[in-house]
């Protein structure tokens, strides 16, 4: 049995894969690994093939027309075989002692019969070219299987990432997820759409996912994301379109206000990438995000507006230097 998939989607990945695929190799014959090509220009495929050949087992090498990190993803859950999905961008790693304690409580969980539909787990930003480790943990329960309702009685976290989520993949593809191809930032969506219908969750406190930040081509990166703002928008109004998180208040409440926050958040790194660039297009493009987000659901914009992502609205003097100061502090790129 594979308690987990691993995919990893791949482009141009020779020179950091290899890393990534060792670390998750010592899950041995308990894990699944899809390296997924996606239409790359170097030797990936042939480093994918050369670990399928040495690890026949455990290790699969699959070739696809490029489509973009979405559709790399989208492929890996359709040939996905474990009872969980997860998603390690080839840059990427994961702690090995962590992925032990992973496998160990999905096996706790698969005999008792009790798999939940996401399991959670922390992860680590990996700072090139600095010694400190900036970790992210949850204020969850720990240990232990909880609902919506049990979330409410501890603090909110900002936001889950594609890092910290371990789908059930059973549950995931009932969900009939389907990410954009040839589009940046699909991580989001991948996080987002399933929540509502998710009835069971599980932490554990380890830090699972060691997630490398700072190199300047990293779709992260400040600069790049302020090219690609087309895309992160795309994202962000897509997500928006998916379903009124207000049609959850009074069945899933905590749900409810969870998806809330998280459209907050996204507005907030929209709206504040194109405040920083500063541009006159951008400006506009700030404004239009706005008007869609209030033309198609009017209490959701007033919400935004008095949160987090309405300071973004503030004159540039004020909200730009209150950005930078925040990602001094936390360190994000």
């Amino acid at each position: 049995m594979k308690y987990i998939t691993f995919a990893i989607p791949c482009y141009n990945s020779e020179n950091y894969m290899r890393h990534c695929i060792e670390t998750l190799l010592t899950g041995k014959d308990d894990v699944e690994i899809l390296v997924i090509d996606d239409g790359s220009k170097d030797n990936t495929l042939q480093i994918a093939k050369e670990y399928q050949k040495k690890y026949p087992t455990i290790v699969k090498a699959i070739h696809k027309e490029n489509g973009g990190h979405g559709s790399g993803v989208n492929k890996g859950l359709e040939l996905a075989t474990g009872l969980y999905y997860k998603v390690v961008d080839s840059d990427d790693w994961v702690d090995e002692d962590s992925l032990r304690k992973v496998l160990d409580s999905i096996k706790m969980l698969e005999k008792k019969k009790k798999l939940v539909d996401m399991m959670i787990v922390n992860y680590v930003y990996e700072k090139d070219n600095s010694k400190k480790e900036i970790h992210y943990k949850r204020t969850l329960p720990e240990n232990k299987i909880f609902t919506w309702d049990e979330v409410g009685k501890f603090k909110a976290d900002a936001y889950l990432l594609m890092h910290s989520v371990i789908y059930n993949t059973k549950f995931l593809k009932e969900t009939n997820l389907k990410l954009p191809e040839h589009t940046f930032y699909v991580d989001n969506i991948f996080v987002y759409y399933p929540l509502p219908k998710i009835k069971t969750m599980y932490y554990l406190n380890v830090p699972f996912y060691r997630y490398f930040i700072g190199r300047e081509d990293q779709s992260v990166n400040e600069s790049v994301m302020i090219k690609r703002i087309d895309q992160q928008i795309f994202v962000t109004k897509t997500m928006i379109d998916f379903f009124d998180p207000y049609e959850y208040w009074e069945t899933n409440k905590r749900c409810a206000k969870y998806l809330i926050h998280y459209i907050d958040i996204m507005m907030t790194v929209s709206s504040m990438l194109l405040q920083v660039s500063n541009t006159s297009e951008h400006q506009e493009k700030r404004k239009e995000l706005w008007k869609y987000l209030k033309d198609k659901n009017p209490k959701l914009y007033k919400n935004c507006r008095i949160s987090l992502s309405g300071a973004t609205c503030l004159p540039r003097f004020l909200s730009v230097p209150g950005y930078k100061i925040a990602r001094k502090i936390y360190k994000f790129n």
